[in-house]
């Protein structure tokens, strides 16, 4: 019997290494191809973008809050892997009944490297995660921070960081808060989140003309912020650098964390011109 512990510190017990698994959540799903489970993953979501290949030719099980119990059934997994953000409570529960459930809980780097060497652990990858885990730790570690800010030590804000204020949905607005992996990433990049509340806040325009955020990025997920809106946030903040960013590098916590520091090298350097 193989034992394992998810990031909820659930216990889960396997009678072997997991043969058939599925995946409830886009950036791990991406993890898993990394990984090389191309035979074991029979199962994604809708959203499970990430490997084209993937997306064209796995079964999807629905949306990552709209679970289709009946194709998760018809699949038969020996493993079900899941978020506590991404994925429904009532339908993970749900699944726990019939199924081996692992779930991530991720709201820091740390977090992220964790998950991607557990995962290893259970799906017999242990030598490929540890590559992927190393090379974010190391790609991370060699970013070009300010002297005082580190990616795994975030919790001092010097005060040259510029405020910024990082738009998830446009109608009503929504931000992104504190206790996020998107807010560590900010961190990462040198920047102060202007909205301090906990999760994703609602905001109304009149908040965020006071906040006076220096930059505001606007995601483009999982509300697609295109080009056109960026007129519409610069009449709002005329002072404001305003900027559709890549929300797959600040929000999706897999292998996808191996792309992410060449991406905010890029967008840090565009802030300084």
């Amino acid at each position: 019997m193989l034992k394992y512990t998810d990031q909820l510190r659930r216990k889960i017990e396997l009678h072997e290494t997991p043969k058939r698994i599925i995946s409830l959540v886009p950036s791990q799903t991406e993890l898993l191809y990394d990984l090389g489970l191309n035979d074991e993953v029979v199962g994604i979501t809708n959203f499970c973008i990430h490997p084209e290949e993937w997306y064209r030719t796995k079964t999807r099980i629905g949306g990552t809050k709209k679970i289709d119990f009946e194709k998760i059934k018809a699949l038969n997994p020996d493993l079900i892997i899941g978020n506590k953000e991404e994925n429904d409570q009532f339908q993970i529960e749900e699944l726990m009944k019939d199924y081996n459930v692992w779930i991530s809980d991720i709201t820091t780097l740390k977090d992220a490297l964790n998950m991607i060497l557990s995962l290893g652990m259970v799906l017999g990858k242990h030598n490929e995660a540890t590559n992927i885990k190393l090379q974010i730790e190391s790609d991370f570690k060699h970013l070009n921070l300010p002297k005082t800010s580190s990616a795994f030590e975030l919790s001092e804000i010097e005060r040259h960081q510029q405020t910024v204020a990082y738009f998830i949905w446009n109608d009503p607005y929504m931000v992104v808060g504190n206790n996020t992996f998107i807010n560590e990433m900010l961190k990462v990049c040198g920047l102060q989140n202007v909205f301090i509340s906990d999760r994703y806040p609602e905001v109304n325009a009149t908040q965020i003309i006071s906040a006076d955020p220096e930059v505001i990025f606007l995601s483009s997920e999982p509300f697609p912020f295109k080009e056109k809106h960026v007129l519409e946030f610069r009449k709002m903040c005329p002072k404001a650098k305003v900027l559709v960013v890549d929300g797959e590098m600040f929000s999706w916590y897999g292998s996808r964390l191996l792309k992410a520091t060449t991406y905010f090298k890029q967008l840090i350097e565009s802030l300084s011109s």
